[in-house]
């Protein structure tokens, strides 16, 4: 037998496997491959694969690869985790790995990572980082986003947030992403009202009110949004459904669109994973296969 015959024979069953795998299996199949490949390849450990991509695999009860796990486990090491690069943030570094340190369930190593979270807080109680006037991306956050990040990271570590409630309170939201943001703090109508009006006729939603939707805006708006938004939900699960590559990944959301990066690609990749399983445990609380029904509609 041929090598062609050979891959035809096998051809089949590998599409009806894929086929027959669910969206969220294959995309944190996808992060399960990929968050060790930047350690092994590069020597160091970075914001995507081991701080985004690695929140990602704890909220689908995956254990991570024993090198991650201790280096996430041990906050001293984040400043001084591989040789400086022209477009490494240990600042925004240190936030995304105290985000899935916060997966964990490690208390004492989340209240040693606390102060290097506190440390990016400015006085006006925002976490103030350089992204350039551009909107917050997979790997760069934004203000608001950070803001929020923060905030759930310290109120998890027993820390007092009382700044940062404030100027997430006061805060008034500029398009969808800011809107998602606020939302992942506060139940609030004026961020959800805003997002009702800025869904895109593709069913997801762009960083500000006007752009075209991106991967990464749609999975924080699907993350935020209240179960009772059931269409705005079904339509923006569909997008993210509709763009999932064939590898389980999704395309990068760059700012601007249309960059290739591999770090944008695994971070997009893992909110739009965290998404997808945050709407699968909810259908799985509010009534199975009568609620997917609904979704699909």
């Amino acid at each position: 037998m041929g090598p062609g015959c050979f891959m035809a024979r096998f051809a089949l069953p590998l599409l009806l496997l894929a086929a027959c795998s669910s969206p969220e299996r294959r995309a944190v199949d996808f992060l399960a491959r990929e968050a060790p490949r930047w350690r092994a390849e590069n020597g160091c450990f970075s914001c995507h694969n081991n701080g985004d991509a690695s929140r990602a695999l704890l909220a689908a009860g995956r254990a991570l690869d024993a090198g991650t796990f201790d280096f996430l486990r041990h906050p001293a090491r984040w400043k001084d985790n591989g040789p400086d690069e022209e477009f490494s943030d240990r600042r925004l570094a240190a936030l995304q790995f105290a985000f899935a340190l916060s997966e964990l369930g490690d208390v004492d190593a989340l209240r040693r990572a606390a102060p290097l979270v506190r440390e990016l807080v400015g006085p006006e109680g925002a976490v103030v980082l350089d992204d350039g006037g551009l909107p917050g991306s997979p790997i760069t956050y934004g203000r608001t986003l950070a803001t929020a990040v923060a905030r759930r990271v310290l109120a998890k570590a027993g820390e007092p947030v009382d700044r940062l409630d404030a100027w997430l309170r006061a805060r008034r939201p500029s398009g969808p992403l800011e809107a998602a943001a606020l939302l992942l703090v506060d139940a609030r109508e004026d961020c959800v009202a805003l997002l009702r009006e800025t869904q895109t006729s593709d069913g997801g939603w762009g960083p500000t009110r006007t752009s075209p939707p991106e991967v990464f805006d749609t999975a924080l708006a699907l993350l935020a949004l209240p179960p009772s938004e059931v269409d705005l939900i079904r339509r923006g699960r569909a997008f993210l459904l509709e763009r999932q590559l064939p590898d389980g990944g999704w395309p990068e959301t760059t700012r601007p669109p249309g960059a290739e990066s591999y770090a944008q690609r695994i971070s997009t990749s893992a909110w739009a994973t965290l998404a997808l399983l945050t709407l699968e445990r909810r259908l799985s609380v509010s009534g199975g296969a009568n609620a997917e029904a609904t979704l699909q509609r």
